[in-house]
């Protein structure tokens, strides 16, 4: 495991620091956050929950107030979740039951089911309006009093020394932040100013998305909830995003693609289009009786990476780093996913329990996951978009084959962490399942709070130092048929099967939930969370 130096608790170095050009007596903040997205959003209510202080850089003067993504996975809910949103989102939210791909004869070629309770405890797939998601994070970083929010703020320039950043906006003022990250899209200036170049993975494809608001609920107009249309003639995606919100993509031919030029320039690749070709085009589904058009846009769907995800005090999340095609509606799942990574290792650094090096991890850890689920949905997207009648016949001939042979229903796995901060038997997503104290039943993570966490069968506990793992903040919990001190009651079997299967006596979770390490010594396991959160313990004892 990645080990950083020891350093001592509280927030250090704000002494005595040179100062950059032209930074007067801004006030220094922990982070500055650029991009008032999703993905921005939650960052700054991590780090601001985490007791930091937060400044959220918008370039916009008020919210975006129009959908973009339509679906996240349950491991995203979870985060939500662990942010205190799940209460407030679920009655806008409907769980997707499967994902279909069909032929242009309507010829079922795949159906992928989605769990109603998947590993992370929640449906595997959620259907969701952004502007809701957008407004419920917003709200909550702003109830935050150490979190500031500043629309109509553009960030102009961007400088750096080792001790802190300065960023500078278009109207004179600046701010001072310990660390920066771009959380600003596929255009992301943070990115540009740094002259960070892109790997391209060699999808780019120009797609027509039209979003609308229906009159009835989509059942009654016989709406399909999740289809791809592998139609050579015209490749087209249907969701319904809402009970009563429908979103239409239709891949657009050579000749009626935009300007690439004029669209990198515009805002996400996006440029406004005559609603009257989105009528044209989802007229075999919906007429003008039954529904509105909200949003009509062009985008460019590209397969895009970062090559570097930090430079010095400086770092990207979300679409700044990469660009993911939507064919498995994972590119907001991935920044969420990136911030998650971010934050508690940040949070490491500043309180002094990491060193700097910490912030490496990031990259190597978020990169393959990035790369695995961007390779899947650029093979996915290919096949989805073969235009070649004869091709597409022979692809059909293929997945029906594929689709006779199957046992038992598809099921999606995403990868793996990539090497990091990590013991053995770590870098998997930890499960979640539904737990007892005798009193009241919930997940898990309801009981344990969503930090480190050291998961153990009932018997380890005896052979664990607990008063010294909570000592340095670890949330000990052992899995039994009573409840009783650190002891839930397993309600569905789901943590007991987990260990089991992992020959495992212990698990440590980190806030990310992702597992640490795992393993049948409790005590080796335990001492991997004691390694990272009191980095000198390991060495005192060697």
């Amino acid at each position: 495991m990645t080990e950083g130096k020891q350093g001592k608790q509280g927030k250090q170095g704000k002494q005595g620091k040179q100062r950059l050009p032209g930074q007067g007596s801004a006030p220094l903040v922990d982070f500055a956050v650029v991009g008032c997205g999703p993905v921005g959003l939650t960052l700054a209510a991590l780090l601001g929950r985490a007791g930091h202080s937060v400044v959220l850089l918008e370039r916009h003067p008020g919210r975006y107030g129009l959908p973009r993504a339509a679906s996240f996975d349950g491991e995203t809910m979870r985060a939500l979740a662990g942010l205190g949103l799940a209460e407030e989102l679920l009655p806008t939210l409907y769980a997707q039951e499967a994902y279909e791909w069909r032929n242009g004869s309507g010829e079922l070629l795949i159906r992928q089911e989605c769990r109603a309770v998947g590993d992370s405890g929640w449906a595997d797939i959620y259907m969701f309006d952004q502007p809701t998601l957008e407004n419920a994070l917003h709200s909550l970083c702003a109830a935050l009093p150490n979190v500031e929010i500043r629309l109509g703020t553009t960030v102009t320039g961007l400088s750096q020394d080792r001790d802190e950043v300065q960023l500078t906006f278009a109207n004179g003022l600046a701010v001072r932040a310990r660390y920066a990250i771009g959380c600003d899209g596929a255009n992301s200036f943070v990115r540009q100013h740094l002259g960070i170049e892109q790997d391209d993975l060699g999808f780019a494809e120009p797609w027509l998305v039209c979003d609308f608001a229906l009159r009835r609920p989509a059942a009654e107009l016989g709406l399909p909830r999740m289809l791809q249309i592998g139609d050579p003639a015209g490749p087209t995606t249907v969701i319904t995003t809402a009970p009563e919100r429908q979103r239409f993509s239709f891949m657009l031919d050579d000749t009626e693609a935009l300007d690439q030029e004029r669209s990198e320039e515009s805002e996400e690749s996006e440029e406004s289009m005559d609603s009257e070709k989105a009528w044209d085009r989802v007229r075999p589904f919906l007429s003008r009786a039954d529904a509105e058009l909200v949003r009509v846009a062009a985008y460019t769907f590209r397969s895009l990476i970062a090559r570097r995800w930090r430079d010095g005090r400086v770092l990207l999340a979300g679409d700044a780093a990469h660009q993911m095609p939507p064919f498995l509606g994972q590119g907001m799942c991935s920044g969420i996913r990136d911030v998650l990574n971010l934050a508690f290792k940040a949070d490491l650094l500043v309180r002094g329990i990491q060193g700097p090096e910490v912030l490496d991890t990031y990259q190597s850890e978020r990169e393959p996951h990035v790369r695995g689920v961007m390779e899947t949905s650029i093979e996915l997207g290919r096949q989805h978009t073969v235009r070649d009648a004869a091709l597409a016949a022979e692809r059909d001939a293929g997945l029906l084959a594929r689709r006779a042979a199957l046992q038992e229903p598809e099921h999606i796995r995403l990868p793996d962490l990539g090497p990091g901060l990590l013991g053995p038997g770590g870098g998997r997503i930890a499960v979640q399942g539904r737990v007892g104290d005798g009193v009241r039943t919930g997940l898990l993570d309801d009981f344990t709070g969503s930090g480190f966490r050291l998961l153990v069968t009932e018997q380890a506990l005896a052979v664990l130092d607990l008063a010294a793992l909570e000592e340095i903040g670890i949330t000990v919990v052992g899995f039994g048929p009573a409840a009783g001190k650190n002891v839930v009651i397993d309600s569905d079997g789901t943590h007991r099967r987990w260990l089991s299967e992992l020959g495992a006596a212990a698990v440590a979770v980190r806030p990310d939930n992702y597992v640490l390490a795992a393993g049948p010594d409790a005590v080796e396991v335990a001492e991997e969370l004691r390694a990272l959160l009191a980095p000198g313990t390991r060495a005192a004892a060697a």
